[in-house]
Order: structure tokens, then C-alpha cells, then sequence
């Protein structure tokens, strides 16, 4: 029998990336070699596929500049004799690796997506079963891609920082830089795909839906490829970024707080590099787990009930996941401490979080009392429905918090009475969020390719719907729309509360790094007053920061929107021909509208989170009188903590108030209170376009916000401690 040791568990972290990409490409063989459909539906993918292209090689073009130009700042801050062990060219070189690793994540995502959708389109002309292994088989390649990248990226990046600099502290000091890379470049991919696709969204929908009367994917709508390009870009390429740096970002902040751990025990046997290990090994089970769970679901007929199949193979994953939580914890803490067995609970906690998380958001936008009050309120017109829907996203902020609040104070005490150390509970409790969060994100791959499905199938019904097939194919791609939509909003739950805890947990981190400047524990730093004056004052930016944010997102999908609308009228009003069939709508200008509309607006909003946390502390840092300025670390982390706090609840109510807004709309559309073109559909149309940038633009980008909120103050903490 083979012996489960520490370093049969270390040498398992790679072969689980290997599998992950032979499983991968496996799927990928097995889509390839499926047949493309009618020479019409490939014109249309083909169009898709032209028109995603051209926007991401626009966007990265202008992501790696910006990005070289934060790397040489990062390089020449490490000039000087005491920041030189925190900032330079180590940290630069793992900066522009994560940046890298992140738009790489976000290409997989989308590029198999333009590939899938057309595969599935076809598939559906056989059955719906055959669409569906299509349509998911294509959002796992993107889901154990990802996830692989993420984990074997920074394994390698990890250990040849080791090798290289010898010394495990000034290891983590460099890696980090590879979480704000990874930030970084998901924070743009995610806000510039988010605004393309709304963009696209609304000014389809507006025209073509409320002001034509024509179907929402009617070829005659010069928008509609725009709006199927925005699908891959924002929901594929985006969250793709997004999902790979939590993972990279969790890690890392959980390796960090693992070494302050093995520093309370000083020297000997205790002092182990297993607490640094642990959080590595739970996310490489999870990503074998992930794979098992994935292979499991299946569709065999037209009347199977997709969501709940979907359920079955996200269920066996977090089962399996605490199975592998319960053997690495063991084997790697069990030999440290007696108590070791609490940080399963702490997983367990994490994972039931995450479960949590996913059912709330389930029932604020799913076919529940929340949408069908909307629905309902969709009589008395647009405002009604938008009062209510404004309502309903503001009210589902409420229980979400009240499990991130549990998860956080029982995995915190769980690991506090863990401590074998007098003096160091906190930093053992500490240690025990840190365990709950990586173990939540044990899933990740699994979640990755549900909500990559999400808009394979929108794209194949889209592709459907313009090639003009059978009603009885539309209706199968409907199906998996209708799962896909769901899927979506899970997602944006389940990111949202791993954002939650990842913020904490980085927050906890960033003081981790400044009591070792100051040569003092995360204990005696971690002291965060807003009843100073001046720490308050760090509070209110960091709040008004998402405030900030959300507005320029949300204003830049309207006013793209705005130029799209005009667009789309323009070509109606000037070649009537459109309408009746007899000319091709201009789908080359819409799609140049949204990309130049989502490059232009995405800088701005995305430098935020860079810009200020930096010029704040620098400014507290030299501004301040010499006896005031050993108060601004702490302010820095009042602009983190307040910032995270308001963070999660709005993209929470952005998240929610726009899935519901949605579901609300095609809840009308299957013949409640009126159905389609109905003055009910027609409100609820204009409710679900104000809820689109919600939930598609402003409330995803958050959860990227407030982790790089954290990040870039952890690599930069050492410019904040007076000297």
C-alpha cells in the first residue's frame, strides 16, 4: 500500500494539473470532431468568432501596456534600501506572470465558447441531450482549464521563487505579485467585457424588442451579432480572468497567513512549511474532485430536467471535496497540533457557505415569490417593475451576509480554540478563515464550467434563432438557455462569497506583512480604530470607492448603449429593407460600437482601485505630522475594510436585483400576465435593460474590486510604514 505522506501530496499538485489538461483536451477532441451545422449557422459563428477576436486583441493590447508600465513602478520602488525586500523586479517579473496567466484564462474561456456554440446549435438538431454534452463538455474545457493555469501556474511560479531566492519569506514577499497581477488583469477583463456586452444587450433589446416588435435574436436586428459577441467577451473571457485570480489571490493570502503561523512556533518540527502547503494541496484535490463531478452529469432525453442534473454533479463535488479536505488536513496538520481535525470544520464551514450562497441566489432569481412579484408589478408599468426590482435587489443583501458573517466568526473561533500556542489564538483563528475560503473554492472548476455553459447555449440559441430552424430546435436550445441563465446568477453568488472571504482574508494578510516591518505579530498591528478621526477617514474613501466605481461602470454601459440605440434606428429609418428582408443589416458597425464604447470606458473605472488606495496612504504617509503618521497603515486598512464591506453588499444588490429583473422578463415571456408583447413584457423589458448592467457589468467587476483593493495594499504595505 502506498503511504499518504506530505510529499506524496506535494508531488499530487501537479499531477492533478496534468490530468486536468489531459481531461481537457479530451473534451476538446471529442467537440472538434463534432459537426458545424448548416452553412448558415457557421456564416453566423463565423461572425461571432471575427468579431470576439478583434475585441480581445484590442483589450490585451491595452491591458499589457498599462500592465509593463505598473510593473517598471513596481521594479524602480524596490530601488530602495528599505522597501528593497517587498518591491523590485521580483515582484515585477511575478506581476506581469499572473497579468499573463490572466488574460491567458480569459482567452481559453472565450475562444472554446466561439468553438462550442456552433457545435451545439447543430447538436440540437439531433436532441437536446446531445446539445447539452456539447454545450457543457465546452464550459468544463474552459472551468479545468482555468483552474488548472491557476493552480499549476502558481505551484511553478511558487517553487522557482524558492530556488531562486532560498528564503520562504521573501518567497511570499515576491508571489504576491503574481496575485496583483492576476487582479489586476481580471478587473479589466471583466469591467471592458461586461460594459461590451450590456452595451450590446440594451440596444438590442430596446429597438428590436420594445420599438420593432421583432424576436430578441431576429437576424433583421443590426445588434444582435454584437450582443452574441458579448456574450463570449464578458461572461466567457471575463469571468474567466476572474475565476483564475480568486484562486490565485485566495492561495496566496492563505500561504501568507500559513507563514505566520510557523513563525508563532519560532523554530523546530512545528515551525513546518505544511501550513504553507495546506491550501495548495485542498485546491489540487478539488480540481481531481471537480473532474469526477463534471463526469457524472449526463442528459438522456428531451424532458430531462437539466438544472437538476447540473445540481447532481455539483453536489458530488463538494461531497468529494471534503473528502480531500479530510485527508490533506490530516496529513499535513495532524502530525503539528491534536486539534487539527478543526480545520475541517473550517472547510466544511467555507464549503456550506458557498452551498448557502448559491441557494439564496437561486431564490431571489429564480422562479420564486421575489421574480414573480416583479413579474407581477410589470402591470402598472416600467417604474413599478423597477421599484420592485430595486426592492428585491436591496433585500437580498441580507441573508448572504448573514452567512458570510457565520462562516467568518465560526471559522475564525474554530482555529482560534485550535491554537496549541497561549497568545497566538488569533492567528491561529486567523488561519482557520484562510482554510474555509480555499476549501469553498475547492469547486471552482465545476462552477467554472456551469457558468461557461451559460453563454454557449445563449450563443447557440441565438445561432438558431438566425439561421431560421425549426421551432422544435429552438425550443431545446430555450431549455438550456433557461439552465444557462440560472447557472449565471449561481456564479455570481458563489464568486460574490468568496470575494467576501478572500477581502478578509488578504485583509489579514496585509497586516501579517505589516507587523513584520515593524517587527511586531499581526496581533499587536492588527488594530483598525474608526473611532480615530483619521482611520474614519480612510473608511469613508474606501466606501465611496464603490460608489464611485459602480456609477462609471453602469454610466458607461448607457452611454455606449445610447450610441448603439441611435445606431440600430439609424439603419431601420435609412433601409426599410432591413425590415422586410431584402438587405443585410450592418452588423460590422454595431460590433465596432460596442468595442470602441467598452475600451474607452473600462481605464478609468479599472485604475481606481490602483490609484487610490496608493495616493492615499502616500499622502497620510508624507502629509502627516511626524507624531500622526504611524496611524496610517491602520487608515489603508480602514479604505480595506470599509471598502470590502460595501463592496459585498452592493454587488450583491447589483447581482441579484439584475438576475431577478431578468428571470422577471422571461417569466412573462412563458405566457404569465400577458406574454410576449404584451404592455407587461414591454415593462419588464425596460426593467430587465436597467438591471443589465447590474448584473453583467458593475456587480461582477466588484468582486474583482474589492480583492484588488487588498492586493495592491498588500504589495505596496511597505510604502505606508514610517521608517
Amino acid at each position: 500500500m502506498i503511504e499518504i505522506t506530505t510529499e506524496n501530496l506535494l508531488f499530487m499538485i501537479p499531477v492533478a494539473v496534468l490530468i486536468a489538461v489531459l481531461f481537457a483536451l479530451y473534451f476538446h477532441k471529442k467537440i472538434m470532431s463534432m459537426d458545424k451545422g448548416t452553412p448558415e449557422m457557421q456564416k453566423i459563428s463565423d461572425a461571432i468568432e471575427t468579431g470576439a477576436m478583434a475585441y480581445l486583441r484590442r483589450q490585451y493590447k491595452t491591458i499589457g501596456i498599462i500592465s509593463v508600465i505598473i510593473a517598471v513602478l513596481l521594479a524602480l520602488g524596490g530601488l530602495f534600501e528599505s522597501t528593497e525586500d517587498y518591491l523590485g523586479y521580483k515582484v515585477a517579473i511575478a506581476f506581469l506572470i499572473g497579468a499573463g496567466f490572466s488574460i491567458l484564462s480569459g482567452y481559453i474561456g472565450m475562444r472554446i465558447s466561439v468553438k462550442a456554440n456552433i457545435r451545439t446549435a447543430s447538436a440540437a438538431r439531433i436532441s437536446l441531450g446531445e446539445a447539452f454534452k456539447c454545450s457543457f463538455r465546452g464550459g468544463a474545457i474552459s472551468g479545468i482549464a482555468v483552474s488548472a493555469l491557476s493552480l499549476g501556474g502558481l505551484f511553478v511560479v511558487f517553487f522557482l521563487y524558492y530556488l531562486w531566492i532560498g528564503d520562504m519569506t521573501q518567497t511570499l514577499h515576491s508571489v504576491v505579485g503574481y496575485a496583483f497581477g492576476a487582479s489586476f488583469a481580471a478587473l479589466f477583463a471583466q469591467l471592458g467585457g461586461g460594459i461590451y456586452t450590456k452595451a450590446a444587450d440594451v440596444g438590442a433589446d430596446l429597438v428590436g424588442k420594445v420599438e420593432a416588435g421583432i424576436p430578441e435574436d431576429d437576424p433583421r436586428n443590426p445588434a444582435v451579432i454584437a450582443d452574441l459577441v458579448g456574450d463570449n467577451v464578458g461572461d466567457c473571457a471575463g469571468r474567466g480572468a476572474d475565476i483564475f485570480e480568486s484562486t490565485a489571490a485566495e492561495i496566496i493570502g492563505s500561504m501568507v497567513i500559513g507563514l505566520a503561523v510557523m513563525n508563532a512556533f519560532g523554530s523546530g518540527p512545528l515551525a513546518s512549511y505544511n501550513w504553507i502547503f495546506l491550501p495548495l494541496v485542498i485546491i489540487a484535490f478539488g480540481l481531481i474532485f471537480s473532474l469526477i463531478g463534471i463526469s457524472v452529469v449526463r442528459i438522456n432525453d428531451d424532458d430531462a430536467d437539466v438544472s437538476k442534473e447540473l445540481n447532481k454533479g455539483y453536489y458530488l463535488t463538494i461531497a468529494l471535496v471534503i473528502v480531500g479536505l479530510i485527508i490533506s488536513t490530516y496529513v499535513l496538520l495532524e502530525p503539528l497540533i491534536d486539534n487539527w481535525f478543526y480545520y475541517v470544520f473550517c472547510g466544511i464551514l467555507g464549503i456550506s457557505l458557498g452551498l448557502a450562497i448559491v441557494f439564496l441566489t437561486q431564490y431571489y432569481t429564480g422562479d420564486h415569490k421575489p421574480v414573480k412579484s416583479i413579474a407581477e408589478s410589470s402591470e402598472t408599468g416600467p417604474a413599478t417593475n423597477i421599484i420592485t426590482g430595486i426592492s428585491v435587489g436591496l433585500e437580498s443583501t441580507v441573508m448572504p451576509v448573514v452567512c458570510i458573517v457565520i462562516a467568518i466568526i465560526g471559522t475564525f473561533l474554530l482555529g482560534y480554540y485550535a491554537s496549541p500556542i497561549a497568545g497566538q489564538e488569533v492567528i491561529f483563528g486567523l488561519y482557520g478563515t484562510a482554510i474555509g475560503t480555499v476549501a469553498m473554492l475547492g469547486s471552482s472548476a465545476f462552477i467554472l464550467a456551469e457558468d461557461t455553459f451559460g453563454p454557449i447555449t445563449d450563443n447557440a440559441g441565438g445561432i438558431v434563432e438566425m439561421s431560421n430552424q425549426p421551432d422544435e430546435i429552438r425550443d431545446r436550445t430555450d431549455k438550456l438557455d433557461s439552465a444557462g441563465n440560472t447557472t449565471k446568477a449561481l456564479t455570481k453568488g458563489y464568486a460574490m462569497g468568496s470575494a467576501a472571504l478572500a477581502a478578509f482574508l488578504l485583509f489579514a494578510a496585509y497586516f501579517e506583512i505589516i507587523g513584520e516591518i515593524q517587527g511586531k505579530t499581526i496581533v499587536e498591528v492588527m488594530n483598525v480604530n474608526l473611532g480615530n478621526p483619521l482611520i474614519f477617514a480612510g473608511g469613508l474613501i474606501g466606501g465611496v470607492l464603490v460608489f464611485f466605481f459602480a456609477s462609471l461602470a453602469i454610466r458607461a454601459v448607457g452611454t455606449a448603449a445610447g450610441e448603439m440605440i441611435e445606431e440600430v434606428r439609424r439603419q431601420f429609418r435609412e433601409d426599410p429593407g432591413i425590415m422586410e428582408g431584402t438587405s443585410d443589416p450592418d452588423y460590422a458597425q454595431c460590433v465596432d460600437i460596442a468595442t470602441r464604447g467598452a475600451l474607452k470606458a473600462m481605464v478609468a473605472p479599472a485604475m481606481l482601485p490602483i490609484v487610490v488606495p496608493v495616493a492615499f496612504g502616500l499622502i497620510y504617509r508624507f502629509a502627516l505630522p511626524a507624531e500622526l503618521v504611524h496611524h496610517t497603515p491602520s487608515a489603508v486598512g480602514g479604505l480595506i475594510m470599509v471598502g470590502t464591506i460595501v463592496g459585498i453588499m452592493m454587488a450583491n444588490f447589483l447581482n441579484n436585483g439584475g438576475g431577478a429583473w431578468d428571470n422577471a422578463k422571461k417569466f412573462i415571456e412563458s405566457g404569465q400576465h400577458g406574454g410576449k408583447k404584451s404592455p407587461a413584457h414591454a415593462a419588464a423589458v425596460v426593467g430587465d435593460t436597467v438591471g443589465d448592467p447590474f448584473k453583467d457589468t458593475a456587480g461582477p467587476s466588484i468582486h474583482v474590486l474589492v480583492k484588488l483593493l487588498a492586493t495592491i495594499c498588500l504589495v505596496t504595505a511597505v510604502l505606508y510604514v514610517p521608517i
